[in-house]
């Protein structure tokens, strides 16, 4: 059984989440501002906190900070309302494990609970730009850490249609994984850079991986390549590789962005979404 402690100064959200997570066999305390948080951690033990940033007096950036003094591993969730991604980006550099986004699901409650307390460690995002117009990011090479920057990344175009969001999103998925599994060979060691600048006329990515690049003309697993005629040729050169499904990434981020380019080594990108 999983000790968490729910801190929200909404009483309706602790009966949510007391109903949700109590079902699951776990056990919850609940405090109603960060100071009561805080006390209550000094008395208990606890194996996650699930905390709200909107609250009174000590908003949920301030408690982690606090919290991180005494607790450096604890693990934590932080709930947030869309589109505040000055929230997000302080939840990251305080290594939470994820964050949910009001109002949520009780599918994503029980998912981002039962991931954070699993036996995997959480991914170690480096931020490295904070300014909601430059986002600037340093991210292991591992595919668990690709969710939880797309949460952050629709959180940075809360004001853009949805279509435009959702368009932005699958590219920047595509491209991130390319650079983790093909830049990165997937060894968590080595790490992706990335950053999301917004203009006043434009949104612009920018991902750079640590591998050597590569030769367009070789992406004989990538469906940009496949011959006239044959446009699944990838698929099967993909199971023969044991790469992952898919292959389809830069053909669609040509058709979803207005500018996609590489440097010469092509280990560095950009794409850009004029507004």
């Amino acid at each position: 059984m999983s000790q968490i402690l729910v801190v929200d100064d909404d009483p309706a959200l602790h009966e949510l989440i007391e109903g949700t997570l109590t079902s699951e066999g776990h056990s919850l305390l609940h405090a109603f501002s960060g100071h009561e948080g805080l006390e209550m951690l000094r008395q208990g033990k606890f194996d996650l906190a699930l905390i709200d940033y909107v609250m009174p007096e000590m908003n949920g950036g301030e408690f982690l900070e606090q919290l991180r003094n005494d607790h450096p591993d604890l693990k934590a969730i932080m709930i947030t309302a869309f589109g505040m991604p000055e929230a997000v980006l302080v939840a990251m550099r305080k290594r939470v494990c994820d964050f949910i986004t009001k109002p949520f699901s009780i599918t994503d409650l029980k998912t981002a609970v039962g991931t954070a307390l699993g036996n995997e460690p959480p991914v170690e995002i480096e931020v490295l730009s904070a300014d909601p117009h430059w986002v600037q990011l340093r991210v292991p090479c591992d595919l668990t850490a690709v969710p939880i920057l797309q949460k952050l990344l629709m959180q940075l175009k809360a004001d853009l249609p949805e279509d435009t969001r959702e368009a932005m999103a699958y590219a920047f998925r595509e491209m991130l994984n390319n650079a983790i599994e093909h830049g990165g060979k997937l060894d968590p060691t080595k790490s992706v850079e990335v950053a999301c600048i917004r203009t006043k006329r434009a949104i612009i990515y920018w991902i750079k991986d640590p591998g050597e690049g590569f030769n367009p003309a070789q992406l004989e697993h990538a469906a940009v390549n496949n011959p006239a005629g044959d446009p699944f040729r990838h698929v099967s050169i993909r199971d023969e590789k044991g790469l992952r499904a898919g292959g389809f990434g830069i053909l669609m981020v040509n058709q979803l962005v207005d500018e996609l380019v590489y440097n010469e080594r092509r280990n560095e990108l950009m794409f850009i979404k004029y507004l």
